[in-house]
């Protein structure tokens, strides 16, 4: 992916930060919480900005609804969600809180059924209908019709979900309400919601075990979890019509579809892309953190991290099937750390 021109000052402090890597902020410790949705990257990031500088950062994943408890009781450096907070949600935080998306993902539907081999595909009715409790056995009509051939067994389907506040969930719900209206004014989009049928797991590991044990249920887990318990997936029918495998390349699309929308605003949701390639149900992960740091060395740090996230990390995000940001996102991120400020000064350009 290309860069676009960057202005000569915000270059300038850039490279000032990557100078930085690894010289001044050696012996810090950083502590963060939030999202599991994007821990099997987060983890490796870590460890390689551990190995590339010596900071250490403790990252607990409790689910997106927890990092955001604990980023406003201000026990972490830093929250992590899926789920970014709403106008509403900013006034509730002690300080400005600014938004860092880190990369793009995709949630999917994993389903146990024995018997059938072929992946299945679902149209936004079908799976709307599962979640609502209105289709309730796997060869119902409405599944059978985008089947062709495929022998759908005569059995109850489970529904799983979260049970815990989650940004996967949002980024799932929000999908659905972006799909049914019915969806939308009866059960909405959060981190947590009341689930009209299904059972509850706590985390991505939990949704995942209850589907590898329980036969005919489905789920949604982000991709990676999926592909490490290999899951089968479903397709997914996207706005174009298109029956999408979750994939990189369909992610990439989704969020590259709302590249313009994301540079005036990263809070801008990408599900149910426009993009005739796009995987509908994607969403970004987001680093919330206080633009007015308390401690010196601390904000230094973290700021070096999400410096390095927002450039070298992008690198490897995709070998975990996770999609690289947008330029125009990348651009935003660069443009906010300049605005990060320890007792009212800012520290983008200091060491």
């Amino acid at each position: 992916m290309g860069r676009a021109a960057t202005p000569v000052a915000l270059v300038a402090s850039m490279a000032m930060l990557s100078a930085s890597f690894g010289c001044a902020w050696a012996d810090v410790k950083l502590t963060g919480a939030g999202a599991t949705f994007p821990y099997p990257l987060y983890s490796k990031w870590f460890d390689m900005y551990n190995k590339k500088t010596g900071v250490e950062i403790n990252y607990q994943s409790i689910g997106s609804g927890g990092g955001i408890q604990q980023v406003k009781a201000g026990t972490v450096d830093f929250g992590a969600s899926d789920a970014p907070l709403t106008n509403a949600r900013l006034k509730e935080m002690p300080r400005n809180v600014i938004h860092f998306p880190t990369v793009a993902g995709a949630v999917v539907l994993a389903y146990n059924l024995p018997s059938v081999k072929e992946p299945i595909q679902l149209t936004p009715d079908a799976v709307t209908g599962i979640y609502l409790g209105k289709i309730t056995m796997w060869n119902d009509k409405r599944i059978v019709a985008a089947n062709p051939g495929v022998a759908l067994p005569g059995a109850p389907i489970l529904p799983v979900h979260r049970s815990d506040g989650s940004g996967t969930t949002y980024i799932f719900v929000s999908y659905l309400s972006a799909v049914s209206r019915e969806w939308k004014d009866l059960v909405g989009a959060n981190t947590s919601v009341s689930w009209p049928v299904g059972i509850g797991g706590k985390g991505n590991e939990g949704v995942a075990g209850l589907i590898r044990q329980t036969p005919n249920s489905i789920g949604y887990v982000e991709l990676a979890y999926a592909k490490q318990n290999n899951f089968t997936v479903a397709r997914v029918q996207n706005s174009s019509g298109k029956f999408i495998e979750p994939s990189l390349a369909s992610t990439t699309a989704a969020a590259a579809g709302a590249a313009a929308a994301l540079a005036k605003d990263v809070r801008t949701p990408i599900v149910n892309s426009p993009a005739p390639d796009a995987y509908p149900i994607a969403g970004l992960t987001y680093l919330l953190v206080y633009q007015e740091q308390k401690d010196d060395a601390k904000a230094r740090a973290l700021r070096d991290f999400i410096a390095w996230a927002n450039t070298e990390g992008q690198e490897v995000a995709e070998t975990l099937d996770y999609a690289r940001l947008p330029e125009p996102v990348v651009q935003v991120n660069e443009a906010n750390l300049m605005k990060l400020t320890v007792r009212g000064k800012p520290i983008v350009a200091s060491k």
